[in-house]
């Protein structure tokens, strides 16, 4: 057997013990390890050690414990619920004011933090009890706060798109700076949605029952000062120093990381247990990613040698297809493996495979990772596999899981429309990052 075919036998395996339920980091590391033996030697045990070390000296992937501490911290200090409460009260007159709420809100967060199971989580807590209140549609409900809580995985700082950029060699800036109109468009549609059906059909979202309205004006307004103003600071302490030029990813994070300490003390909304937790979370998660990135880079050096990747890239251009459809094609399967998989195995494994073809058919990579980021995000809302979906269901145990499934379902018809925008109008993604070089 070549060494390319093998290559291509062990990503089999590989997806394969995946899929059977084994640890993805340990998977990667035995598979290259043992796979790399066999057809390299002991130059295999040489790339495992220098691909560590060049994930233990990538000052990029420092930021992302920072970014982690920063969304463990407003999950755990109450910062978001005062912000949801602010918004809520705003807009309560308004038809399908909850569902705006809850998108304005899940919109302010993902840009102060990267993270998405606990934004769907805290979403839910916050909004679905208030929505049965007020007699909301069950599946417009869900699908807002589902999508809503997904769109962390794309608005910078997304922790995503951190571990994105040295996998493509392209600064986090360049794809900080790509991902945000993107971002925005998602939840312009999603808002534009959920508020056009209300108004259509008043009882899918009727305004806020007068009594739970604000009692004043002055009310909202020291809600909304209150509960917008920490998150302001925190967008601007590290997204707009990072998108400025100011700072680096790290360095922002390290700052926003503090400035959120600081404000949860100040609000005393932070408890030593809160704390520990968001210390404790912060670990866990840092520690699975980082060992994740540096066996996925073990496994893509061994790939890589075998010239499997090489091979992939040159049968797929020799079906000698359009840029375009080609590009439909490399998403649809990242759609696809966006079903049973995370982000992480994805982003570290399945799109350095593709780089190589996609750098010989001359697309930017900038634009091709926001495609990407797009494209996982909509993986989120998809059944049956979809996570947003259990996270929901876990805080909210009286609401279906098809109902859920099927207020999702409506909600990623909206995210492939802006898939489709972004893929066919390529400036939404490029024109911002041209213009914070300029």
């Amino acid at each position: 057997m070549s060494p390319e075919w093998f290559g291509l036998v062990l990503l089999a395996v590989l997806f394969a013990a995946i899929f059977i339920g084994f640890p993805i980091a340990f998977t990667l590391i035995a598979v290259a390890a043992i796979g790399g033996w066999v057809a390299l030697g002991p130059i295999a045990m040489h790339l495992m050690t220098l691909q560590v070390f060049s994930v233990m000296r990538d000052p990029t992937l420092a930021a992302v414990p920072f970014f982690l501490f920063m969304g463990y911290l407003l999950e755990q200090s109450g910062l978001m619920e005062r912000l949801f409460r602010g918004v809520q009260l705003a807009l309560a007159p308004i038809r399908g004011s909850l569902y705006l709420a809850v998108l304005l809100t899940a919109t302010i967060f993902a840009a102060a933090t990267g993270i998405v199971g606990s934004s769907v989580t805290l979403l839910g807590v916050m909004a679905a009890p208030a929505m049965r209140r007020s007699g909301y549609d069950v599946q417009l409900s869900a699908g807002a706060i589902t999508a809503g809580g997904t769109l962390g995985i794309l608005i910078p700082p997304s922790v995503m798109l951190i571990v994105m950029g040295p996998v493509v060699g392209v600064p986090a800036t360049d794809l900080f700076a790509a991902a945000v109109i993107p971002g925005l468009l998602l939840a312009t549609l999603y808002i534009v949605y959920a508020i056009a059906r209300s108004y259509i059909n008043p009882k899918l979202g009727p305004p806020v029952p007068m009594h739970e309205r604000a009692e004043s004006v002055g009310e909202i307004v020291r809600e909304l000062v209150f509960g917008i103003a920490p998150v302001v600071i925190i967008i601007f302490a590290t997204l707009g120093v990072i998108l400025a030029g100011i700072a680096t990813p790290t360095d922002a994070g390290a700052v926003g990381a503090f400035a959120v300490l600081l404000l949860t003390l100040a609000y005393r909304r932070m408890s030593w247990k809160g704390f520990r937790t968001a210390v404790y979370s912060t670990l866990l998660t840092s520690c699975m990613i980082l060992l994740l990135v540096a066996a996925s880079n073990y496994f893509g050096a061994v790939f890589s040698r075998l010239g499997s990747a090489s091979l992939i890239a040159e049968s797929l251009l020799g079906l000698d297809l359009p840029p375009t459809l080609m590009l439909l094609l490399i998403l649809g399967i990242i759609f696809v493996l966006g079903w049973p998989l995370e982000w992480v195995p994805i982003v570290l494994i399945v799109v350095p495979i593709l780089l190589p073809l996609v750098q010989k058919m001359g697309i930017d990579i900038v634009w091709f990772c926001t495609l990407v980021a797009v494209c996982l995000q909509t993986a989120w809302l998809s059944p049956p596999v979809a996570l947003s979906a259990y996270f929901l269901k876990g805080v909210v145990p009286e609401w279906k899981l098809g109902d859920i499934y099927k207020g999702m379902m409506q909600f990623m018809v909206l995210q492939v429309i802006g898939l489709l925008l972004v893929l066919f109008f390529p400036q939404l993604a490029l024109w911002l990052p041209a213009v914070l070089r300029d």
